[in-house]
């Protein structure tokens, strides 16, 4: 018996919300973690804030890579299952599972020996590129483990299980948000580690949240497992995967494409716009994680009722967490037009910094609303197995629209400037999101 199907027979606000919620959750206490970690790495020194900006797409890139496979994965999965394929599933698992670990170590290996070279791109400030590769050699040896524990992640939320995802990414959220303080300043018989001790809590977090994947998959096996002798790959279902989930890096990793384009660009002007970015990427992870959350809920839903064929609610799918998203990103809105001086005030010391970064925040949450039709758009198409068209939107919202508006506006209004583009993106994006869906979908029915 496939015990799945209730991703087809319950209704589906009730069901987008059980499914969604842990992952909100989880995703709630993983932005607490990023607040933290940078609050933390802040109290050392702006100079220390200025590297964890500058090493943060190099670390979303990673991010991307892992997180962005395991889209692809959650998506075959859950089609096979919908379309009562369990040999099929058991296939993408097993392979999924040894892609994932080649993925894991190699990332390691790139990422450290990346990031001296990298690093003095974006600043000649020697204690800060000095800050900026101490932490990379430490948080980067844990790639591998990321990338495993990315894997198991999606392989729980493409059966339903939700609850463990929250359960397990907390605990090791948690087991971080502790380890940050006590080895930054060395409480205890734990050493003073400085930026290296913010890493190192980090990797612990994250070994942890792989042990309980592992402990509560040895307790309740899933009914989609990686077995080792369905580990040999196949050309079919490797181009399943990675049709799915290089796209779904592309989006990911786009980001930091971003980061790195802007970074260069606000750095003509001072330094204290670098740090102004980052603070505001770690800020929006308070939106855009739970966002998120909402989408790896939806995900499989759509991915499970697209190959069941329940076409209409596919689409009920879509509107309803359409509807969730846009609640998040208008409380997102509010704050950042309400407080946004004590929102700076967390990561910034000086008055400039904390000022400049009030006055972009103000500007930038006006593309908070409309970001939420891309961000749903793009989780829908890849639940449905259609990264191309979900990568056309991401292109458009980090690449293609974005940074040509950033560089031109930069020109005219100064750093203030690259803070208009954003808003200008989102807006732009969002209109073009639609119609990419309105011709997407037909091809489905």
């Amino acid at each position: 018996m496939n015990d799945q199907t209730f991703m087809k027979e319950q209704p589906v606000s009730r069901l987008l919300w059980k499914m969604s919620l842990p992952m909100v959750i989880s995703m709630m206490v993983n932005s607490l973690y990023n607040i933290v970690d940078s609050y933390y790495v802040a109290q050392i020194s702006e100079k220390a804030m200025t590297a964890l900006s500058l090493v943060y797409p190099v670390q979303n890139l990673v991010n991307a890579v892992t997180i962005g496979f395991g889209v692809g994965l959650n998506a075959v999965i859950s089609y096979h299952l919908g379309a009562q394929e369990i040999r099929k599933a058991d296939q993408a698992a097993s392979q999924g599972f040894l892609l994932s670990l080649i993925h894991g170590i190699a990332l390691t290996v790139i990422s450290i020996w990346i990031m001296p070279v990298f690093l003095p791109l974006f600043t000649s400030d020697a204690e800060v590129i000095s800050l900026g590769v101490r932490y990379s050699r430490v948080v980067f040896l844990f790639a591998a483990v990321i990338s495993m524990t990315l894997f198991y992640e999606k392989l729980f939320q493409s059966v339903g299980r939700m609850a463990v995802s929250m359960f397990c990414m907390m605990c090791g959220c948690i087991a971080n948000i502790i380890l940050d303080p006590v080895l930054i300043y060395g409480y205890g018989p734990f050493p003073v580690m400085g930026i290296e001790g913010a890493a190192l809590a980090t990797g612990i977090g994250q070994v942890l949240t792989l042990i309980l994947y592992l402990a509560v998959h040895a307790v309740r096996p899933l009914q989609v497992n990686a077995h080792i002798r369905q580990m040999g790959l196949t050309k079919d279902m490797c181009r399943r995967l990675y049709g799915i989930g290089i796209p779904a890096v592309l989006n990911l990793a786009l980001p930091s494409l971003l980061t790195s384009a802007l970074n260069a660009i606000l750095a003509g002007y001072s330094q204290i716009y670098v740090v102004v970015l980052g603070v505001y990427y770690k800020l929006q992870t308070f939106l855009y994680l739970p966002a998120n959350g909402i989408v790896q809920g939806m995900r499989p839903l759509i991915g499970y009722n697209y190959g069941a064929k329940e076409q209409e609610r596919v689409r009920r799918i879509y509107r309803t967490a359409l509807g969730a998203i846009i609640l998040i990103m208008g409380l997102g809105t509010v704050l950042c037009l309400a407080i946004p001086e004590p929102l700076m005030g967390l990561f910034a010391e000086s008055q400039e910094t904390v000022g400049a970064g009030a006055k972009a925040l103000r500007i930038i949450c006006a593309g908070f609303l409309v970001s939420s039709v891309s961000v749903t758009t793009c989780g829908a198409l890849e639940g449905l197995g259609m990264g191309g068209p979900s990568l056309r939107i991401s292109l458009l919202r980090y690449a293609v629209v974005m940074i040509p508006a950033a560089w031109l506006l930069s020109l005219a209004f100064g750093a203030e400037g690259v803070w208009h583009a954003f808003w200008i993106s989102e807006l732009l994006t969002a209109v073009a999101s639609v119609f990419i869906l309105r011709k997407a979908m037909p091809r489905q029915d």
